[in-house]
């Protein structure tokens, strides 16, 4: 036989999602370089391993088998490539870290920024994903940690996760209009009322607004909606509407300002996730030793709206 790496991750890919558009976005390849890989290993192996419809893409019986097999020479190719890794210490290797989207513009660019400074050498693989999405890219051996905002979405048997800041989610402006309010905090109810700029409903911060809003029995008044991080942060900017975001997406960015909310107050907690039954390399724990002590250095800041979890 002649089976490559990349034709069992193109075969795990397209088994997990049912889909070849989908796994060939995941891989990072074109959809007919990804047919092709899935072509190749059916006619070395000598069997279909997929049934292919309009509607998606199963498993036949022989793909059923060969899931397993798959898998278990992915993680041990990974875990090969650890063992070097380690023999070259930090001087090199590879940490492939992934983040929801709003830390990825926030706690993951001052992780970054120390790691990389301590630790050129390394390479760095950045994957920003949904909670959920993450979790998948884990236990595919896709990545090495993970910062997710969904902690109760992961099985304590299949994954170690250790919460590590709760931060309060704020109600942001543009700096260049007048306050919302001239109080600390401001009300659920004041904030259904003008005009808001709603995430995309991809993002667990969205599935949180909305039930909070939907518990008060409020509707709140929606002027654009489907946006991702940094289009809600520059259409606030511009002064088009009110979001709520988790505090942490404010450093930096002098052009919104913020204000607590209350009745209720609403936080999410971030933790960082990673596969329970693998073992480290030496620059995987000093990434999470970094993002750990980044987080201390936040949640010790003169905010109040974030502490250690």
């Amino acid at each position: 036989m002649d089976v490559n790496l990349e034709q069992l991750r193109a075969f795990v890919a397209v088994a997990q999602l049912g889909n070849f558009t989908r796994a060939a976005d995941q891989l990072r390849l074109a959809q007919p370089s990804l047919s092709r890989q899935i072509s190749t290993l059916e006619q070395s192996l000598g069997a279909e391993l997929l049934h292919r419809a309009r509607t998606g893409s199963t498993l036949t019986a022989a793909g059923e088998s060969l899931l397993p097999l798959a898998r278990r020479m992915l993680a041990d190719a990974a875990s090969v490539r650890r063992e070097l890794d380690e023999l070259a210490g930090l001087q090199r290797g590879r940490v492939r870290l992934g983040a929801t989207p709003t830390l990825c513009i926030s706690l993951v660019a001052e992780v970054l920024s120390a790691f990389h400074a301590a630790h050129p050498g390394i390479e760095l693989h950045i994957t920003e994903s949904g909670s959920r999405g993450l979790l998948d890219h884990l236990a595919g051996g896709e990545l090495d940690l993970a910062l997710i905002t969904t902690s109760g979405a992961a099985s304590a048997e299949r994954f170690s996760v250790a919460p590590l800041l709760v931060e309060e989610l704020v109600v942001i402006s543009s700096a260049g209009a007048p306050p919302l309010t001239a109080r600390e905090s401001i009300g659920l109810g004041e904030v259904a009322g003008l005009p808001q700029v709603a995430f995309s409903s991809t993002y667990d911060l969205r599935a949180t607004t909305d039930a909070a809003f939907a518990a008060a029995g409020l509707s709140p008044s929606t002027v654009i909606e489907g946006a991702e991080m940094d289009a809600v942060l520059r259409f606030v900017e511009r002064g088009i509407g009110v979001a709520i975001v988790p505090a942490m997406v404010l450093i930096e960015r002098s052009g919104l300002r913020s204000v607590r909310l209350s009745d209720p107050t609403l936080t999410r907690t971030i933790s960082i996730a990673r596969v329970a039954d693998i073992s480290a390399t030496a620059a995987v724990e000093v990434m999470q030793q970094t993002i750990v002590r980044t987080a201390a250095a936040l949640a010790a800041g003169p905010q109040a709206t974030m502490r250690l979890a």
